[in-house]
């Protein structure tokens, strides 16, 4: 029984055990004051009020022993609260410090919830949160990534983890299983043909984990597009055919690049969106639609339906109850 509760005991983290020891402390001279001295201090409240005041600041003279077993005690709690509090504050500081390390380092564990988890570090995921902080200033992010030693960027929205995004418990430390959305980027270190199989199973060990995480992947490959979306995705963003796409349209025209880069700047302010149809545009025309947002100053671009999108639909277009529309909303 004896051994039992000493084990009990130091299974207590440290921060708390000098909190228990202290109470104890306290309220051990408090009483013993009380005993030796009853004239002087005249409560047990009396005695824990000279002993607290007496181990942080060595009195105010409200109470003063009288007797000599009455300054023995206080010379024992003089000598013993100095060591207390000592103890105390440097254990404070290094819970702190070693808190405030592993932070920096990507050891500690993230334990809220709701947060979206990027994988992957590099100039896109750099720019991609440089904006997601302004556009959402309450959304938290969490980086994980194996090549970094510390987050190059300093915000108090975003976490890093260091770590395999494979391995299961890098994983439960970024508190997969409350997680909302991933976005998993192209490992920037390896092949293109590597870097999308290590991104399809990082997306497995992700949905066997958190089966209902929204899933965002980034792959390189156009033959690797199919197996990302038996893993799960949701989205799959094919870095590569958009480039190309930019490529070759500069070739056909000249200076479309520096339209298309204006556009982008532009969506830093003004917005893409997918939303549901307004019950007062069903059974209306595309035309009727674009009418009623150009009022808004929105521009509504296209028509998502059971998957397929219809950018630019003839004017005649029949918007459907469960469609969804393309806007740019400003």
């Amino acid at each position: 029984m004896k051994f039992h509760l000493i084990n009990s005991y130091l299974r207590i983290p440290l921060f708390y055990r000098i909190l228990l020891t202290g109470g104890s402390f306290i309220l051990l001279f408090g009483l013993l004051i009380h005993l030796v001295e009853p004239t002087t201090y005249r409560t047990i409240f009396d005695g824990i009020w000279w002993a607290i005041v007496t181990t942080s600041t060595i009195g105010y003279g409200d109470f003063v022993p009288e007797t000599t077993a009455g300054k023995f005690v206080a010379i024992l709690l003089i000598l013993l609260g100095t060591g207390f509090i000592s103890a105390y504050f440097v254990t404070l500081s290094a819970a702190a410090i070693s808190k405030e390390n592993a932070l920096i380092n990507g050891t500690l564990a993230y334990e809220k919830e709701g947060h979206t988890i990027i994988i992957g570090w590099n100039e896109r995921v750099r720019e991609l949160l440089s904006q997601l902080t302004k556009l959402r200033p309450f959304a938290s992010f969490v980086i994980i990534d194996e090549t970094l030693d510390k987050l190059p960027i300093s915000n108090k929205n975003v976490h890093f983890i260091k770590g395999n995004p494979t391995y299961e418990h890098v994983l439960h430390k970024a508190n997969i299983a409350k997680a909302k959305t991933v976005l998993i980027t192209a490992n920037q270190h390896k092949n293109e043909m590597e870097a999308d199989m290590a991104a399809i199973l990082t997306l497995l060990t992700m949905k066997g984990l958190n089966p209902h995480i929204y899933a965002i992947i980034e792959i390189l490959t156009a033959h690797q597009v199919n197996n990302a979306k038996r893993a799960g995705a949701d989205e799959i963003i094919q870095t590569n055919l958009l480039s190309s796409f930019m490529m070759l349209n500069s070739v056909l025209s000249s200076g479309l690049s520096q339209v298309v880069e204006h556009l982008l700047e532009r969506l830093k302010v003004e917005k893409l969106q997918l939303i549901d149809v307004p019950d007062n545009l069903i059974g209306k025309t595309f035309k009727q639609g674009h009418e009623m947002f150009w009022q808004q100053q929105t521009l509504l671009l296209g028509i998502i339906r059971e998957g397929e999108s219809y950018l630019n639909p003839p004017p005649h277009f029949v918007i459907e109850k469960h469609d969804q529309l393309f806007i740019l909303k400003h």
